[in-house]
């Protein structure tokens, strides 16, 4: 939008790079709209398509003209609520890093607290809540879902065995679904109200039963608690 005139170009430049025979990759970042409005906030700049003076009206008809940008990307990756890190790290999966075979998903799993809000970006969110919660035990609370007692509290009883006896049966009859239809990257998120407990542990177990499939590249993101991510 800054470049002015130059912009209007890009559609001819980027037609001509893939003539030209390129491997052209074409990722678009993009924010709700709140995220944006605070992020120009924190950096006071002027909006460059805000004539009435209201950076929202500047946002809005921005979105309008990048559609058409937005319609030919190969990547499309929702920045709102994500790190500096988390961003480069997405970068790095969904660009350096994807695989070269066409029938292989790229599948993340990511943990979440509804505290924090839900995930903007997950294609299917499961909410875990009606688990037995391990916060509320002593010794359990400072613990995470891949620590052993918590995974048994929260796998105790029924509930769990018949959640996963419903769940991973749907699993992989979707995943091979979507490869189907041509979809390379899917998000599964799992929420539980701190994003520590139960939705680490039920995300881990998921993650153990679809890192077995070879048409799976999996990757685990924990949003809420400060643990490693884990590629498969």
């Amino acid at each position: 939008m800054r470049g002015g005139d130059y912009f209007e170009d890009l559609y001819a430049v980027l037609g001509e790079l893939e003539s030209s025979g390129l491997d052209l990759k074409v990722l678009f970042l993009e924010a709700d709209e709140e995220t944006l409005l605070h992020r120009y906030k924190e950096t006071r700049r002027r909006h460059p398509l805000a004539r009435s003076g209201r950076i929202v009206d500047g946002l809005r008809e921005e979105r309008e003209r990048l559609g058409p940008l937005r319609e030919r990307a190969d990547v499309v990756i929702d920045t709102t609520g994500l790190t500096g890190g988390a961003l480069r790290r997405r970068i790095a999966t969904e660009l350096i890093g994807r695989d070269a075979k066409g029938n292989e998903l790229a599948l993340t799993i990511l943990t979440f607290g509804f505290k924090n809000g839900p995930p903007s970006d997950a294609d299917l969110t499961l909410d875990v809540r009606f688990l037995p919660n391990p916060h509320y035990v002593d010794e359990l609370r400072p613990l995470t879902g891949l620590d052993k007692p918590v995974k048994e509290y929260v796998e105790s009883g029924t509930q769990a065995g018949e959640f996963y006896g419903r769940l991973m049966p749907l699993l992989e009859f979707l995943l091979p679904a979507y490869v189907a239809e041509g979809k390379q990257h899917l998000t599964i998120a799992v929420g539980c109200t701190g994003g520590r407990h139960r939705s680490v542990t039920v995300a881990d177990r998921i993650a153990t039963r679809l890192g077995r499939r070879g048409d799976v590249k999996l990757r685990m993101v924990h949003r809420d608690v400060d643990l490693e991510p884990r590629e498969a």
